[in-house]
This record gives C-alpha cells, sequence and structure tokens, in this order.
C-alpha cells in the first residue's frame, strides 16, 4: 500500500486570526442584556481563547431588559463591561492573562483600559471608536499596548 497525495481542487480563503476574533467579539456581544450599548470581548492567548465577556448585570441580578437602566452622572451602574468580565472570568478560573490579546467590538472606556493593563494585556484589537479617552489612549502608548483599529469585514 503507498500514500498518494491529491492535491485540492478548492481553494479555500481564511479569513485572519484578528477579523476571526473580532468576530466572535460581535457575536458574543449578542448576549448583552444591556440596550445602550452591546459590547463583547474575546481574550485570547496564542490563538486560543481563554475567556469572553460582553456587558450586564452581575451574577444572579436583574438585567437591564428585565429591572430597567439604573442611572447615575449618564451611566447605568447595574452594568459590568465586557471586558471586567472576560477578566474576572480569568481570575476566577486561575488563567493568566499575561500577554494576551483582547478584541472587543468598541474601544474600552478608561476604567477597562486601566484594568486590561493591569491584567498584563499586551493587545487591543477593536472595530468600533467609541468615547475614546485621551488619557486612555495615553496610558496605552505609555505602556506599550499593541492597538490594532480593524474594521470588521463584510
Amino acid at each position: 500500500m503507498t500514500d498518494k497525495i491529491v492535491p485540492s481542487k478548492r481553494k479555500v480563503h481564511r479569513e485572519s486570526w484578528d477579523h476571526y476574533f473580532l468576530e466572535l467579539a460581535q457575536q458574543v456581544s449578542e448576549r448583552s442584556t444591556c440596550e445602550r450599548a452591546t459590547v463583547g470581548a474575546v481574550l485570547v492567548q496564542e490563538h486560543r481563547i481563554i475567556a469572553t465577556g460582553y456587558n450586564g448585570a452581575i451574577s444572579g441580578d436583574p438585567h437591564c431588559d428585565e429591572a430597567g437602566h439604573l442611572m447615575r452622572d449618564g451611566h447605568c451602574i447595574r452594568t459590568i463591561h465586557a471586558e471586567m468580565n472576560a477578566i474576572i472570568q480569568c481570575a476566577a478560573n486561575g488563567v493568566s492573562t499575561h500577554g494576551a490579546t483582547v478584541y472587543v467590538n468598541f474601544f474600552p472606556c478608561l476604567n477597562c483600559t486601566k484594568a486590561l493593563i493591569q491584567a498584563g494585556i499586551k493587545r487591543i484589537v477593536y472595530a468600533h471608536d467609541y468615547r475614546n479617552d485621551p488619557y486612555g489612549e495615553a496610558l496605552l502608548k505609555q505602556h506599550h499596548l499593541d492597538v490594532l483599529h480593524l474594521t470588521p469585514q463584510e
């Protein structure tokens, strides 16, 4: 018995890893219960997903779609952000985030930016600008994070 290589007649176009994980972040965002902003985050180490998160109420509490938005100074304080949920999921399960990439459909807010830096995230890939904080952008540069604004593929 001899093995024979048979060439493929089909040429498959695969999207880049960045586009793939960014599309997954968009998919994760669909779990969000906040109508004000549906945000999803995917934390990745070496092309492997280590956590996902979306914005919504903390576990066990009513969600905004059930109880309404609890507003203070123009922000819903019932909500925890997608990036925080992903980081907390790693912490709860003993998974290191050091050197990871976060894929998120909206640019992280200032508090999430600080948490991502503190968690050792080294790269942020995002699809849409959203109230990009100049101080947050300066922190990302100061801490040498690679930030990529990537347009989703149609």
